[in-house]
């Protein structure tokens, strides 16, 4: 879940009473989804994705058929409705689904889209995502889009109930992918593809501190997940986004072991995981963007809590930046080509950050703090463990981090590490 959805600017948001012109009633479809797709592209991104990432809008309307001929579907249900925004009658600043919808439609055009439509769905049209004629645009489409919000608006607008089946038209997109389209989606637009256990907000250290629980909580700081999960379109791990902008590494950690899942896909903002074939046995990951993504891999992960409180050892970090592959069969990294092995050469030690999740109340905090760590570890050449503790306590907790025998790190200019592979990852409870 996002923590904010910035305003839009741009073109006008088109009516909602002329783009639900094309709805017509019809009877819920009752067919449940299969635990994965098959076949086609995704392009996940970790939230905040900036308009001019050319990169990756690009790449969405390139496996959507090329410029010229991509039909981008855009879906926003994770937003408001126009009747909750106060600032639906302002182009410059309305923030609700149909605004929303009309802006990513104009940004694909673009980016050489032949044709960007929003599709009129949302928490006050949920009729529509049973709509024969919503379901014909939907298959006149070669790629779709998720917006960022709420994922939960996609769960009540695109699932039906209890029984976590398709609608009519989450049902034609996920036949869309299975035939070869492209589904990408940013921030919760890219957490709704979620299979079991979907995050559903919380941060780092009370997720630490508490642990999980399932359901949506008033409380944001609190851990919880879906266990129906989302659309699951996503099958190699968990998801979580905005990770460096937020501090969520903590917060995937508990949350995997909590469930007993044993990946972890951390995505930062701006940045991408593109993931080809997805759901078949030729599914290959890469990633596109600005920042990283981290795979916490808790394979060999050993968890117990006992009266200091919760700690956790063996998880393997990875992270992976712009070009990059990563093979989710065999959990190996793939450098990007131009990356090459990293010989460290620091000679500086990393000092012990004391506020690894970027905590809101810290006024010298900064985003990052986890990986940046992580990274300058693997560049110096003097130590073979760092630290970093949380900025709250009662208890602080430490992440220990340790270069053990299959640590690999690569870089781009001779002297940084870019990426990096098998990071021994610890956390524990601090003594006062």
């Amino acid at each position: 879940m996002n923590r904010s959805l910035p305003a839009r600017t741009g073109r006008a948001a088109v009516a909602v009473t002329a783009a639900l012109a094309v709805v017509t009633a019809a009877a819920p479809a009752a067919s449940a989804h299969p635990a994965r797709p098959a076949g086609g592209t995704l392009i996940l991104v970790g939230g905040g994705l900036k308009d001019d990432n050319a990169e990756i809008y690009r790449e969405i309307v390139a496996r959507a058929g090329g410029a010229g001929s991509a039909r981008i579907g855009v879906l926003t249900a994770a937003s408001v409705p126009p009747s909750q925004d106060p600032n639906a009658a302002d182009p410059a600043t309305c923030s609700n689904s149909a605004c929303n919808g009309a802006y990513y439609a104009d940004l694909f055009e673009r980016y050489g889209a032949a044709d960007a439509q929003w599709i009129p769905i949302d928490i006050e049209h949920v009729a529509a995502a049973d709509s024969d004629a919503v379901v014909a645009q939907v298959d006149a489409m070669t790629g779709f889009f998720f917006g960022g919000g709420d994922q939960y608006r996609y769960v009540t607008s695109l699932l039906h109930g209890d029984a976590h089946t398709d609608s009519k038209v989450l049902a034609a997109i996920r036949a869309k992918l299975a035939a070869g389209a492209v589904v990408s989606g940013s921030s919760a637009g890219a957490q709704i593809a979620s299979g079991p256990d979907m995050v559903t907000g919380g941060d780092s250290y009370q997720a630490l501190r508490d642990g999980s629980a399932p359901g949506y909580f008033e409380d944001p700081t609190r851990l919880g997940y879906l266990p129906g999960g989302g659309f699951g379109f996503f099958g190699p791990g968990l998801l979580d986004t905005h990770t460096g902008t937020y501090g969520r590494e903590g917060r995937a950690v508990r949350l995997a072991a909590d469930t007993g899942h044993d990946r972890v896909f951390a995505m930062d903002e701006d940045t991408a995981v593109e993931v080809e074939h997805a759901g078949t046995r030729a599914e290959s990951v890469r990633v596109l963007g600005s920042h990283g993504v981290g795979v916490l891999d808790l394979r060999h992960a050993r968890s117990r809590t006992d009266p200091a409180g919760w700690s956790v050892t063996g998880v393997a970090y990875s992270y992976l930046t712009d070009g990059d592959g990563y093979d989710p069969r065999t959990w190996q990294v793939i450098p990007a080509d131009g990356k090459r092995r990293l010989r460290p050469t620091g000679t500086e030690p990393v000092p012990t950050d004391h506020d690894a999740f970027y905590a809101v109340d810290d006024p010298d905090g900064v985003p990052y703090a986890f990986s940046g760590t992580a990274r300058a570890l693997a560049a110096t050449r003097v130590q073979r463990t760092a630290t970093a503790d949380t900025y709250e306590s009662a208890p602080a907790f430490r992440i220990t981090f340790t270069k053990r025998g299959d640590f690999r790190a690569w870089t781009a200019d001779g002297s940084t590490a870019a990426s990096f592979a098998d990071l021994d990852l610890a956390i524990a409870p601090v003594a006062p």
